[in-house]
């Protein structure tokens, strides 16, 4: 089998050429109801014509093509609005990161030790003995003053 043959070949497409709602969620493998959330989203244009005579452009196709690699790249809906009206995607704030898990040993009155036993080496099989020896360094240190 010829390399041409395994790759699809999409026709060129003419600025002129119309498409249907189905064409376009064809030809660009987005479902129809996705497209139209996109452009109720505002980040692909409206269709030219209304109602039954509604239809999509190859610019509709290549805004729908354009989300997909910023989809890719991992941009939010947010920063594809900004990334569409020119503006960078830094523009938009960043999601905040993802929550991280801490433990947290109290180890004396107003003294707490925060630590993620993964990141720093130590097992959490080996807090509990962990506990009593920071606890003899702190009274050690006490007293010492």
């Amino acid at each position: 089998m010829s390399p041409t043959a395994l790759t699809p070949v999409r026709p060129a497409l003419s600025t002129q050429q119309r498409f249907s709602l189905d064409q376009l969620a064809q030809l660009s493998g987005y479902s129809g109801r996705t497209i139209r959330y996109f452009i109720a989203e505002g980040l692909v244009d409206r269709p030219e014509g209304e109602k039954r005579g509604a239809h999509y452009q190859a610019r509709h196709l290549e805004q729908l093509q354009q989300l997909r690699a910023w989809a890719a790249a991992g941009h939010s809906h947010e920063a594809m609005r900004a990334l569409r009206q020119g503006l960078p995607a830094a523009a938009v704030q960043a999601p905040a990161p993802a929550q991280e898990a801490w433990t947290r040993l109290s180890l004396a009155p107003g003294v707490e030790l925060h630590l993620q036993p993964e990141r720093c080496g130590i097992p959490p099989a080996a807090l509990p003995a962990l506990l009593p020896r920071l606890q003899a360094l702190l009274a050690q240190a006490a007293s010492a003053h």
